[in-house]
C-alpha cells in the first residue's frame, strides 16, 4: 500500500472518531420510554429530554402511542418506563405485574372542540355528557381517534355515559382516524367536525382552520398523567437503573418545575399535583 493511501485511511479514521460517525465510538446511555401522543405533539418531551439529559447523561428515546399501545407495549418489556394517562388500565398494568412503583406526574383537561358554526349548539356547554347527547342528535360529524390511546377510551365511556350507541352501524356520522391527535384534529378541520382533544395538543396545533373550544371545565374531563416502571423482575433486561433515573428525575423538584416551566405560545399546558403519588 503507497504512504499516500496509508495517510488517507489514518485521516478517513481520525474524521470519523471525530465526527462521532465511526464504530469506535460507544453508545451513550439511554432509556426507551412509551408513551402517548399527546406528550410528543404537545412538545413536552422535545423541551424535557435535554434538561434531563443534562442533569443525568441519560438520553430519552420515546415511543409516541396510544396510551393503549403504550401499555401493550409496556407488557411485551419492549420498553423501560412509561408516562401515559388512562387510570384504569395503569392499574392493571401494575396489578397484572407488568410495571411497579406508578406515580402521578402531572394533568391537564380535555376539551370539546368544533366548528364555529357550531351545528349541535354545544357551545358553552359545562356538561360533556349533555354535549355529546347534543352533537349525536344533530348527526354533526365527530373524528374520533379509534386508536385505543387515553384519550379515545375516555371518548368511549363519556358515550356510555351518555348513553349514546356509536357502533358504526348506528353514529354514521363518527369518523375514527386510527391515529394520534394532531391527524385527528387534522380530519376535524377539514371537515368542520367536533373532536375530543387534550388541551395541550390543541394549544400547540397549527391548523386550526375553522375549529374552536366549544365546551369545557367539566370535572369529568380532567386527564392526569402517570409514570410507571416496567418490572424488571419480570422483564430483566430492561434498564431498570436508568429508567428509574428518569422516572425519579420527574418527580423530583427539577423536574417539577421543568413541567410547570413549560408552555406553548404562552400558555401552561401541563399542572403540577400538590404531591406526587
Amino acid at each position: 500500500m503507497s504512504r499516500r493511501n496509508v495517510l488517507f485511511q489514518a485521516f478517513v479514521l481520525v474524521f470519523l472518531a471525530a465526527s462521532g460517525l465511526g464504530p469506535s465510538r460507544a453508545e451513550e446511555p439511554f432509556v426507551t420510554v412509551a408513551s402517548t401522543t399527546s406528550t410528543e405533539q404537545s412538545g413536552l418531551f422535545s423541551y424535557l429530554i435535554p434538561l434531563f439529559k443534562k442533569d443525568s447523561g441519560i438520553d430519552v428515546r420515546v415511543i409516541a402511542v396510544g396510551t393503549g399501545q403504550a401499555l401493550a407495549i409496556g407488557a411485551r418489556g419492549d420498553a423501560d418506563a412509561l408516562l401515559v394517562h388512562d387510570r384504569q388500565g395503569e392499574d392493571k398494568f401494575v396489578a397484572d405485574g407488568n410495571g411497579i412503583d406508578r406515580r402521578d406526574v402531572m394533568y391537564n383537561d380535555f376539551i370539546l372542540i368544533g366548528p364555529k358554526s357550531d351545528p349541535a349548539k354545544i357551545r358553552g356547554e359545562k356538561d360533556a355528557k349533555e354535549a355529546l347527547r347534543k352533537i349525536a342528535a344533530a348527526k354533526a360529524p365527530f373524528a374520533s381517534r379509534g386508536d385505543d390511546s387515553g384519550t379515545h377510551r375516555l371518548e368511549l365511556r363519556l358515550w356510555k355515559a351518555a348513553g349514546v350507541d356509536v357502533s358504526p352501524a348506528k353514529a354514521v356520522w363518527r369518523r375514527e382516524t386510527g391515529s394520534g391527535m394532531g391527524p385527528t384534529l387534522n380530519l376535524a378541520a377539514g371537515i368542520d367536525a367536533y373532536v375530543l382533544a387534550d388541551r395541550a395538543t390543541w394549544a400547540n396545533f397549527k391548523n386550526r382552520q375553522n375549529l374552536e373550544i366549544l365546551s369545557e371545565g367539566d370535572p369529568g374531563l380532567l386527564n392526569r398523567y402517570g409514570s410507571i416502571l416496567v418490572n424488571p423482575a419480570r422483564f430483566p433486561h430492561v434498564k431498570a437503573d436508568a429508567a428509574r433515573r428518569w422516572h425519579e428525575w420527574l418527580t423530583s423538584e427539577a423536574g417539577r418545575r421543568a413541567i410547570a416551566d413549560f408552555k406553548v405560545n404562552g400558555e401552561q399546558v401541563f399542572f403540577l399535583e400538590t404531591a406526587p403519588i
